[in-house]
């Protein structure tokens, strides 16, 4: 009898990394090398949107030696130097998500940043204002690149393990903790659906620096994860990553 491969994934969001962080990384991620497969950095990888900063990550990520797979953040996208900044940290070691899909091992990850809105009955939903119009579209653009990447895991890679990688939350459970009145510029009940349709097995986000640690869709067998880093420094994780086997 053929014995089932187990992938161990460790996930991190918001880890908002400055320019004085030369050296601070390098112990934390040695230890995730030594206890996953593979590393997932939930978005928010630099404090200030920097190519600087993104630079200083670029190195401490060389004490990796497991794969990494990254989406980003509001804060990378804070300057418009979003490119640079994956330019700058994506290499043969490190893939940089934003509407893709990586195979490893027996496992296919899908990423993209995602986007506010609302959940459940208070989506915001096209009407109104251009404005108004304009915000609904990007989340709805951002559930079409998640649904795109998780159709090639599907297609092309024919994946049945599939993992989820995302800076905003599909779901309100994972956002709790946090002001209610902010609840809409925290993620949106529109990047569940893809996440349904698809049968993936969990999703990771970050984002919601007091929401938490782990919730479900609803009417769903789709696990999902807060794992911004206070999150998982208020769950009592010393060295702030989940542990998550496939």
């Amino acid at each position: 009898m053929e014995e089932k491969k187990i992938t161990r994934i460790a996930a991190v969001g918001d880890i908002h990394v400055k320019e004085t962080d030369q050296g601070k990384w390098i112990n934390y991620f040695k230890e995730v090398s030594a206890n996953a497969d593979v590393l997932l950095l939930c978005g928010d990888l630099t404090d200030t949107g920097d190519e600087d900063e993104a630079e200083i990550l670029a190195n401490e990520l060389r004490a990796c030696t497991i794969p990494v797979i990254c989406v980003l953040g509001n804060h990378d996208y804070e300057k418009g130097r979003h490119k640079l900044i994956r330019q700058t940290i994506q290499n043969a070691n490190v893939h940089v998500l934003d509407g893709e899909a990586i195979v490893i091992g027996d496992v296919g990850f899908a990423g993209v940043k995602g986007f506010g809105g609302g959940f459940d009955r208070y989506l915001l939903t096209m009407f109104g204002e251009d404005a108004n119009k304009a915000y609904v579209q990007e989340a709805v653009d951002e559930a079409l690149h998640l649904e795109r990447a998780l159709n090639k895991l599907n297609g092309e890679h024919q994946v049945d393990k599939k993992i989820a990688i995302l800076h905003y939350s599909p779901i309100k459970a994972t956002v709790v903790g946090e002001p209610e009145e902010i609840f809409p510029f925290l993620g949106s009940s529109r990047l569940a659906e893809p996440l349904i349709r698809n049968n993936v097995l969990a999703a990771f986000h970050g984002h919601a620096h007091a929401g938490t640690l782990q919730g479900a869709i609803n009417n769903s067998n789709v696990k999902v994860f807060n794992v911004a880093k206070p999150v998982l420094i208020k769950a009592g994780y010393q060295c702030p990553y989940y542990l998550f086997e496939v």
